[in-house]
């Protein structure tokens, strides 16, 4: 039996969360906390990294001292420290991990780098319905969305990939270009809810490429021209278009981004041969996203599996779960040297198992 403690300080939330695979090899999230940063970066209408950096010192250690009182641990229970060493802001993943490698040291235990994404890519094993391998996994993470092949952990093969902008920056670009508040992805998806999704044609980029990659920056500039379009004929800024005009624009906007999601996830599918599908990230949560996922496999016969909702957004959890899976599939080991440092590039076929760059921490 193995405790995990993550620490998750990649951009502008604070997490950590203990993780415990018994002797089945079961995991259980015994607990975790997040405080998130959202209110501080609104005034920004988006994350200024300093502010980010300084607010993670605040919030890690009393977060931890919460996630061990609700838990009923403490820190001697715990038998590795993880934490994000990247890809993410510098200065807040070296937060995380000073934290965390002060942590290993101070109590003698080992420490544990992790991958960011290939914790969003195993947090639906937390879930109720946890996924089996092999499976395709559409990750759509902030500045991130893949398409790949999941055999195992530490086993990916990257079937495509962003180019430019991904769904995430898509969705939070052109919330921004309407007025939405930070963070904008949520907040237009929310404002599509009541909008017409075929109020205005906007482009499908790559949808007929014949690859799995994704290129969302031509619908972000044909988002910005149709705003511009609307406003110039009602006679005013774009932010002050009526609300039922926006909701339309919102709802096509999504529309778009979803039916390329849902094309390319359908398409590694047929590929691959596999029939079963793991959405995980962020843009995961989206309701348009699920609804049309989840027919469209189940006509297909496909399973899918999703994070839990509150585990969609950064969080500990991930990064102690996917440490404590990679310890048990034995392909990476825990490291009692507390010197560290973070990648805030870091391609995640970097960590395969079979890569040339597979690294303690």
């Amino acid at each position: 039996m193995q405790t995990v403690l993550g620490i998750e300080s990649s951009c502008d939330e604070t997490g950590v969360a203990l993780v415990r695979f018994g002797n089945q090899g079961v995991p259980e999230l015994l607990a975790h906390a997040l405080y998130s940063q959202i209110e501080m970066h609104q005034a920004y209408g988006g994350v200024v990294p300093e502010l980010a950096s300084r607010d993670h010192i605040r919030r890690v250690l009393p977060l931890t001292e919460q996630v061990l009182a609700e838990s009923s641990r403490d820190l001697a229970d715990v038998d590795v420290v993880a934490f994000t060493r990247g890809p993410g802001l510098a200065g807040a993943l070296l937060v995380g991990a000073g934290v965390a490698c002060a942590l290993g040291a101070a109590l003698g235990k080992p420490v544990l780098g992790v991958h960011h994404l290939e914790g969003h890519l195993l947090s639906p094993f937390l879930s109720a319905d946890p996924p089996q391998f092999p499976f395709v996994a559409l990750l759509v993470s902030g500045g991130h969305t893949q398409l790949m092949r999941v055999d195992g952990v530490g086993r990916y093969q990257i079937l495509g990939e962003s180019i430019d902008d991904a769904a995430g920056e898509a969705f939070d670009k052109s919330a921004k270009m309407l007025g939405l508040p930070y963070p904008g992805g949520a907040a237009l998806g929310q404002l599509a809810q009541s909008g017409d999704p075929a109020a205005y044609k906007l482009p499908r980029p790559l949808l007929h490429s014949g690859d799995l990659d994704f290129s969302f920056a031509g619908l972000k500039t044909a988002v910005l021209v149709q705003s511009k379009k609307c406003a110039a004929a009602q006679g005013c800024a774009v932010h002050d278009l009526p609300q039922a005009t926006l909701a339309d624009l919102a709802a096509s906007t999504q529309t778009a981004i979803v039916e390329v999601l849902v094309k390319k996830s359908l398409a590694a599918l047929k590929l691959t041969g596999l029939n079963r599908l793991v959405v995980a990230g962020g843009v995961g949560a989206n309701r348009e996203l699920r609804r049309q996922l989840n027919d469209a496999c189940a006509s297909l016969g496909v399973r899918v599996h999703y994070p839990e909702l509150h585990l969609c957004t950064d969080n500990g959890a991930m990064i102690a779960m996917a440490a404590a899976m990679r310890l048990q599939a034995g392909i990476q080991s825990a490291s009692a040297d507390y010197s560290f440092e973070v990648k805030p590039r870091w391609p995640l076929d970097a960590i395969c198992a079979s890569g040339t760059m597979l690294n303690p921490g």
